[in-house]
């Protein structure tokens, strides 16, 4: 059985362009990692205005300023198909440069269809990378199988089925025993029991727990 573990080593930190971070969790990831910032083009500007320098910028360049593209023109690389948004190209670069633990931040806020895509392509990412989404009120985690997350008494869960196939929860206020849900709010709102709980799936699923 995997165990995901709070806090654990990232390789790098990719920024999205939604909401630029404010909680003290993702704003310290940024500068732990600091040389190893992989910034979808929509973000650059935020990144530069907060005192740094991506490894790289992602994109298509249409978000791009003409000041940040012209600072930037070494680090930039321009993937112009439409296929894909700039996240998942930027989360595909790391993995092509061997980059296998990231922490995905700035993915939420601005735009709900934008946030919502991006949650949803968590479950894409896990044949790449192992992937977690940091934003100002938690952990969004993709996982699949029988899997313990490290937890805490009283903390909110939340668990987003993305294929429908039966879910067990346990260790949770509202356990669930091999119950296939439907929609996604169905096992939304819940709250650990203690130190661990465990997620059963045969399909994948989307894990948020709220910082304490």
């Amino acid at each position: 059985m995997r165990r995901f573990k709070d806090m654990e080593e990232k390789d790098a930190v990719v920024l999205a362009a939604g909401d630029y971070p404010s909680h003290d969790l993702p704003r310290s990831a940024l500068e732990r990692y600091r040389e190893h910032i992989i910034c979808c083009d929509g973000a650059a500007d935020a990144l530069l205005a907060a005192g740094y320098c991506p490894e790289r910028v992602i994109g298509d360049g249409d978000s791009l300023s003409a000041a940040s593209r012209a600072r930037l023109s070494g680090r930039w690389i321009c993937l112009a198909e439409q296929e894909n948004n700039d996240l998942t190209k930027a989360v595909r670069y790391c993995a092509s440069q061997g980059y296998r633990r990231l922490l995905l931040a700035g993915a939420t806020g601005k735009r709900e269809d934008h946030t919502l895509g991006n949650i949803s392509l968590l479950t894409d990412y896990m044949d790449l990378a192992e992937v977690e989404m940091w934003t100002d009120y938690g952990i969004f985690t993709p996982a699949e199988g029988d899997v313990t997350f490290e937890s805490f008494p009283g903390q909110q869960i939340s668990v987003f089925c993305m294929e429908p196939v039966p879910l067990t929860l346990r260790g949770l206020r509202w356990p669930l025993e091999n119950r296939t849900l439907t929609r996604w709010w169905q096992a939304s709102l819940n709250e650990a029991l203690s130190d661990r709980f465990e997620v059963h799936t045969a399909g994948k699923v989307v894990v948020f727990r709220k910082y304490g």
